[in-house]
């Protein structure tokens, strides 16, 4: 009588074989996403921290009039001008050092994140005839308007 043998074949792929594949279809699938357009990747993150520099310099002038019965910094005038950078030389600017002084409103004054200009923030601000103010960076990117008013 003969023996037969039966042999055992492995069939198939390990778990450890399937995650390295998927891993490196994931690392190789983020590089191609971020060669095909790194410009536009970065114009709309610096674009999101101008949106929220905006917003921060707004609500602090509010919180600053709030706190002053309704009176606004004494320097924002009708015309958009560029807003002085913390600590810089404002002659030409609107000093909002208000709102900065004892860190009660904001620490710091935002700047752009492409710099601004030496002494300026890289943000405009103007009031209305009727007191609303406006925020504005004109450095966006991509053919983006960011401003707010309120």
């Amino acid at each position: 009588m003969k023996k037969m043998h039966h042999v055992k074949s492995n069939q198939g792929f390990t778990l450890l074989e399937i995650l390295l594949v998927v891993a490196t279809i994931a690392i190789l699938a983020g590089i191609v996403i971020v060669a095909l357009n790194p410009n536009k990747q970065l114009g709309d993150t610096r674009n999101s921290q101008r949106r929220s520099d905006v917003n921060t310099i707004l609500n602090a002038v509010y919180q600053y009039t709030i706190d002053n019965d309704g009176v606004l910094p004494t320097n924002i005038t009708t015309t958009q001008t560029e807003i002085c950078k913390t600590g810089g030389t404002c002659t030409g600017l609107i000093d909002l050092s208000v709102l900065t002084a004892d860190e009660k409103y904001i620490i710091s004054m935002p700047f752009d994140p492409t710099g601004g200009s030496t002494n300026g923030a890289g943000y405009e601000i103007k009031k209305s005839a009727n007191g609303r103010i406006t925020v504005v960076a004109p450095d966006a990117e991509q053919s983006a308007s960011i401003s707010v008013t309120r």
